[in-house]
């Protein structure tokens, strides 16, 4: 009675949706063995980038910690206009394509593609790709068992995003219900995500990260300040220094923050998000020093997770960029001196020397999340 094999038992368990996405990939080749990869692409409707996310291939990877603009890759742009999927059995016609990322599929070998565009809801999310090193392989029959797990893979992806959106509106709206307004927000936000991930994409090679912990970087960074929600207004709005004692309550939010994390955690249900200790890592550390002068634990150097010493960097450069009722934004040129300065004792080298490195980058990211009229 139970001798059939499900190929896609490991899709019941708790695992990492990137195992999750290994599996579906080796069910699919127990019957097309010729497929070398399947890959996701996200996209960031706020700036129009496309990034490199999740892929099945192992080292067989060319579009690693990849982004650009859905303008510079129209024959994307044109799968989403007119919303349907998209086969190039033979990919030796973008040979000649400027645009890097057919390029580097190029240098790869791969020899035909199917993409499909995913949705949900009408809303577009990204591209999820299946490449291999044969051409004139996608038959009408390949393609109708191809669009089955395309559909189920989108499902998975929209299924994980959606989790964290949820988690993330329950800590924004919890904010917005108590009343407690940080002046670091709205722009601040979008600005200091972005500059994370410039900074975790930039150390990429050196750490080892892959795309997905890069994307958790990008989504997580704005809620490093969640623990704030407890600070009363007087300290959290007083427009000049704080003094001992309100220090003191202010330091407090790290640890809260965490508190704060964990019980979301536990009462929505949302322990199975994949790559949760990043946010609560950040959350309770992004205060920490190199030198163990910072707060909540006074952790040292490595002791510091990377993903805390990543968002403090980003943190403080906006912080000192930015315009505040109690002082005037500074340049970005005076911003890199000073973070120079406080590399090695307050924040990590590696993190301030990959974030000035991205000055153009840098520059883009301002022009786009201007400042409002509250910082």
């Amino acid at each position: 009675m139970f001798h059939h094999r499900d190929l896609l038992d490991d899709l019941n368990k708790q695992l990492p949706l990137k195992d999750k996405i290994i599996s579906a990939h080796r069910s699919i080749q127990e019957k097309f063995p010729f497929i070398a990869r399947i890959a996701i692409a996200l996209y960031d409707s706020e700036t129009r980038i496309l990034k490199t996310y999740l892929h099945s291939s192992g080292e067989d990877e060319p579009l690693a910690h990849y982004q650009s603009s859905l303008e510079n890759t129209p024959s994307l742009k044109e799968i989403l206009d007119k919303k349907l999927p998209r086969v190039v059995n033979n990919l030796v016609t973008f040979e000649s394509s400027i645009h890097e990322h057919a390029q580097r599929i190029g240098r790869q070998g791969y020899a035909a593609s199917y993409t499909m565009p995913i949705f949900n809801s009408g809303d577009f999310i990204g591209f999820l790709f299946f490449n291999t090193y044969k051409s004139d392989i996608f038959t009408e029959q390949v393609l109708s068992i191809l669009d089955i797990y395309g559909h189920l893979i989108s499902l998975m992806i929209i299924n994980e995003l959606s989790t964290i959106k949820v988690m993330s509106a329950a800590l924004k709206t919890t904010n917005h219900i108590t009343h407690l307004r940080d002046p670091e927000t709205g722009s601040h936000l979008d600005r200091m995500s972005r500059y994370s991930r410039l900074i975790a994409e930039s150390l990429a090679d050196k750490y080892a990260l892959d795309d997905v912990y890069i994307e958790h970087i990008f989504m997580f960074s704005p809620l490093h300040d969640i623990g704030k929600i407890s600070i009363p207004d007087s300290i959290l709005l007083k427009p000049g220094p704080l003094n001992e004692e309100e220090r003191s309550i202010m330091n407090t939010h790290a640890h809260k923050g965490r508190e704060m994390i964990d019980n979301m955690i536990l009462n929505f249900g949302l322990d199975r998000i994949n790559h949760i200790n990043i946010l609560k890592n950040i959350a309770e550390f992004h205060h920490e020093a190199i030198n163990g002068s910072g707060y909540p634990t006074g952790r040292m150097n490595s002791e510091i997770p990377l993903e805390a010493r990543i968002v403090a960097v980003a943190d403080v450069f906006d912080a000192l960029t930015s315009r505040r009722s109690y002082k005037d934004a500074w340049s970005n040129e005076e911003a890199f001196e000073t973070l120079k300065q406080l590399a090695g004792e307050k924040l990590d080298i590696d993190c301030v020397n990959a974030l000035i490195d991205k000055q153009e980058e840098i520059e883009m990211i301002q022009q786009q999340f201007k400042e409002n009229t509250c910082g």
